[in-house]
Order: C-alpha cells, then sequence, then structure tokens
C-alpha cells in the first residue's frame, strides 16, 4: 500500500512516525521533498505542496492521501498561528483537493484540521510575538468569552482586560480566519471531497477559546447530515500516525478490535493536562479516528493505559515529580496478566506530561517486558501519546492479518519511542537539559546545536547498552530539528548495516 502524505509540519513527529506506523505493516508513506515543507517559523511553500498533492492523487500507484489543511492552508502549523494569509487565500487553497477528487473520484481522501491553540503562557517561540507579552492574558481572555456563552449582552469582554484592542483584534481574526477553515473542511465532508475528516484541539482547557469553537462545530456537525462522521478529540502531532493507521485498515478490509484496560478505578474518568475531556471520550475517538472500535470483550489488542496523575505532574517542571508505587506495580500486573493470557499488549504511558513515568518503564525493563510490547508511547500530551500507540497497534495487527507485518519495523518503531520518550524526555532532557539549552528558545548558534546533538546521542546510547535489551541496535545520528529541547530526531542503525528514522 502507498499513501502520500501531506504532514502537519517537518519534525519527526509528524513525518517519521507515521512512516514508521506504515512500515509496520509493509506500507510506504510519502511526504513532500524537505525543501518546500516549512522550518520553525518558516511556512512551506503552499503552491508546490499542493501540486506534490495533486501528483500524487494523479500517480495510479497512490492508494490514499492523508492531508493536514494547516499544512495546505497555511504552510504547516505555526505558519496557522503567525502567518498573514486571508482568509480568502486559505479557503482557496482547499480546491486543490476538489480537483484531486474530480480527476480521481475513488481515490481515498482523509484529512485533519486544527483548532488554534491559545497557550497558557508568555512563550513567544510558536507564536505571535506579542504573546510574549499578552500571552497568559489572551488565554485568561478567550476563557472569559467562553464562560458568557449563551449571555444575551455582547459588551466587548476586551475592555475588561489589559490588552491593547490591536492585539485582541489580531488574536481574534486569527481564530475566525481558522475558524472559517474548519467549517468549509466540515463543508468538503458532506460534499464528498473528504472521506473522512478528523478535528483536533491542540492545548486547550474546559473553558477557552478554542473549546468555543469545538462548541460551535459540533452545533453543525450534529446538523449536517455526514457530520456525524467527524471526529473531534484533543491532539495535533499525533493525528498523522492515526490517519495513515486509517488508510492501513481500510486497506486491509480489517476492522480492529482494541480493549482498553486501566489499573486505577477512576483513571480513564480524569482530564489530562492541556486538554478537555476525560480520558476516556478521547481513547474512544482516538480509536475510532484509526478506524478500529472499542470492545469489552475478545480483542485484537489490549490497550493498557497507565492513568493520569491525579495531581498533575508534568515532566517538564524543574521538580520530578514522586512516584506512586501503588499506581506503578498495577499498571505493571495489568501489562503482565494480559502478555501471559497470550495478548497482544499496547501500554499508554498517559501518568505525566513530556515524558514518562521512569519507575514504571524501569520495572518493565527489569521484569523483560518492553520488548514483548506491540506498542508502547509515554511524551507530550496524553493525545499525542494514545495516537502513537493506537496507530501502530493497528499497524501491527492489519500486517499480521494480510501477512505483510514488518518485525523489525515494529521493533524499531518500539525502540524509537523508548529512547525518545524515556531515555530523551524523562532522563537525559531532566539531567542535562539546563546545561544544554539556557533558554527554551532555538538555538541561534549551530556549534551549540551540534554539541548538544552529540551528548544527547550518547547519553542515548549509553542507555540503550546498559539499560534496555534491544541487542544489535544503536543511535547513529541525533537532530534537533528546531534547535531546541523539546523533539529530537533519532537515526537508528541495527546489525543489519539499515538506518531508519533520521
Amino acid at each position: 500500500m502507498r499513501i502520500a502524505l501531506l504532514p502537519l509540519d517537518d519534525r519527526p513527529v509528524n513525518v517519521s512516525l507515521p512512516q514508521d506506523v506504515a512500515r509496520v505493516a509493509g506500507a510506504v508513506v510519502e511526504v513532500p521533498p524537505s525543501k518546500i515543507l516549512p522550518n520553525y517559523r518558516t511556512p512551506g511553500d503552499t503552491e508546490k505542496l499542493a501540486s506534490w498533492l495533486l501528483d500524487r492523487s494523479e500517480d495510479s500507484t497512490t492508494d490514499h492521501l492523508v492531508v493536514s489543511l494547516d499544512m495546505l492552508c497555511f504552510g504547516g502549523l505555526i505558519g496557522g498561528r503567525v502567518g498573514h494569509d486571508s482568509t480568502e487565500t486559505a479557503l482557496s487553497r482547499l480546491n486543490v483537493l476538489r480537483t484531486a477528487r474530480a480527476r480521481r473520484p475513488t481515490l481515498k481522501i482523509s484529512a485533519v484540521s486544527l483548532v488554534m491553540r491559545a497557550s497558557n503562557s508568555y512563550s513567544a517561540a510558536e507564536e505571535p510575538d506579542y504573546w510574549s507579552t499578552y500571552g497568559k492574558d489572551l488565554h485568561a481572555l478567550g476563557a472569559e468569552i467562553h464562560s458568557l456563552a449563551g449571555h444575551a449582552d455582547v459588551s466587548p469582554a476586551f475592555e475588561k482586560s489589559d490588552v491593547p484592542s490591536d492585539v485582541v483584534a489580531d488574536f481574534a481574526l486569527r481564530r475566525m480566519r481558522n475558524h472559517v477553515v474548519n467549517l468549509t473542511a466540515l463543508r468538503l465532508v458532506e460534499e464528498g471531497t473528504l472521506d473522512f475528516l478528523a478535528v483536533t484541539a491542540d492545548d486547550t482547557a474546559r473553558l477557552s477559546a478554542g473549546s468555543a469553537e469545538q462548541d460551535w462545530l459540533r452545533y453543525w456537525m450534529r446538523f449536517l447530515p455526514h457530520g456525524h462522521s467527524v471526529v473531534m478529540y484533543p491532539g495535533a502531532d499525533e493525528v498523522g500516525a492515526v490517519l495513515v493507521a486509517r488508510a492501513i485498515a481500510e486497506f486491509s478490509n480489517l476492522p480492529v478490535a482494541i480493549r482498553v484496560s486501566c489499573a486505577e478505578p477512576d483513571g480513564l474518568d480524569r482530564i489530562p493536562s492541556y486538554e478537555n475531556v476525560p480520558l476516556t471520550e478521547s481513547i474512544r475517538r482516538q480509536v475510532a479516528a484509526a478506524g478500529a472500535r472499542v470492545v469489552d470483550h475478545a480483542a485484537d489488542v489490549v490497550l493498557v493505559v497507565h492513568a493520569p496523575d491525579p495531581d498533575r505532574h508534568d515532566m517538564w517542571n524543574p521538580t520530578p515529580p514522586s512516584t506512586d508505587e501503588d499506581a506503578v506495580d498495577r499498571t505493571i500486573d495489568a501489562v503482565n496478566s494480559e502478555l501471559s493470557a497470550g495478548n497482544s499488549v499496547a501500554l499508554a504511558d498517559v501518568r505525566y506530561s513530556n515524558g514518562c513515568d521512569i519507575a514504571l518503564v524501569r520495572k518493565l525493563i527489569q521484569l523483560g517486558l518492553v520488548e514483548k510490547l506491540t506498542s508502547f508511547g509515554g511524551w507530550n500530551t496524553a493525545g499525542n501519546t494514545l495516537g502513537g500507540v493506537i496507530a501502530t497497534a493497528i499497524a501491527s495487527v492489519s500486517g499480521v492479518a494480510a501477512g505483510n507485518l514488518n518485525s523489525r519495523a515494529k521493533n524499531q518503531a518500539l525502540l524509537t519511542r523508548i529512547l525518545d520518550d524515556f531515555a530523551y524526555q524523562s532522563i537525559i532532557r531532566q539531567e542535562v537539559g539546563p546545561e544544554l539549552f539556557p533558554d527554551h528558545l532555538p538555538m541561534s548558534d549551530s556549534r551549540a546545536v551540534t554539541a548538544a546533538e552529540t551528548v544527547i546521542r550518547d547519553r542515548m546510547n549509553h542507555i540503550l547498552e546498559h539499560e534496555l535489551n534491544f541487542p544489535g541496535w544503536t543511535v547513529a545520528g541525533l537532530d534537533l530539528p528546531w534547535r531546541r529541547s523539546f523533539e529530537v530526531g533519532i537515526g537508528l542503525h541495527d546489525a543489519s548495516g539499515d538506518v531508519g528514522n533520521f
């Protein structure tokens, strides 16, 4: 199977992870040349990206298009937040999808469109420059206006804020433009241009501008005859992998059944950090977006969830959270029990944001359970983690059913997540991050970037050699794609001499 992917941006999670998922099932994911993709705050070349997408759609060897509408309309995730494209310009770029549908009516087209975030911070690293001064205030303003939903009075809420009216207007107009794109995406489903649409929300909260926009989108999803087929949930970076898994499952004509297991009685009812719905809802929608179904009986794979920390600790915090040994042991017992019963186990560690529960992973390693997992994840938000875990598990099940399972690719995908989510996010970044990255902004000094990459690669190889049971594998290369600490690109080398992910 061959899938053409227009990714959300150029980072490994949006390019390499979907490719890893595809390789597990013996499929191929094509992405545009790197020279036309975005680079951090520099947007991708939307005209050339549209041409690339149309060329792929007309190629008879392409079975499925997976399209980020943020990439198509704005040149990527950051372009959608900081760019100055007009609403009319953004909407015109959607016409390439209508053209692709008209020229090849049977081609499958899946898409994802984001509800723009309003980061609760004063960091302008991924936002308009005024975020460094007014970011938290704008986040709070969105929440306040959302709380007024249903009130007849429309007095300008910003008059009570210290944010200048021109800044509020710019922020509001960007959101309005992106919301119109999301509404038009619903129309693309209704008119038959899109076979499937996921609308996902990046870093939101129960009361926020983004959650208000989701309420408005649900109104139309309920109204439109095909609106019920649209899936909306918290997430962003993982969606490319999820839609690749969906394409693989559809191609294999295999409705994968997933049973969810959580050792903590109320664990699935918790609302994870940076999200606005209980975990059980996120899981149900992620599974549906990936073309699978949740069951409470015999399943193709069991999704074991290490539940969110009730105190909502974050591995990005300089003060590491204290270990809840009871929660760790209960999750270990759940994994062991399912494996002993002969079940395929996918483990989603959503205990903390921005990294794994170190105690959990180390105990899995000690008991020899890591290498027995079908898939694993424990990075960033709960939604990001779930998407990668579910997508890889579905690819594995589909690969087995079709006789195309690539065991080496499965091991590579599993090891990549252990090295990234456990070794890097939870250990290396905590130990040497302050030294290697004196601030959270992208580094301008190329020598400092190279030095950081070398230190991280060497420490990662040390953990791989002394803690993990993946003989023959080494980290041959490591890349900091946006010249900051948040994400890494990992190039793995195994005894066969192949290099992947880098």
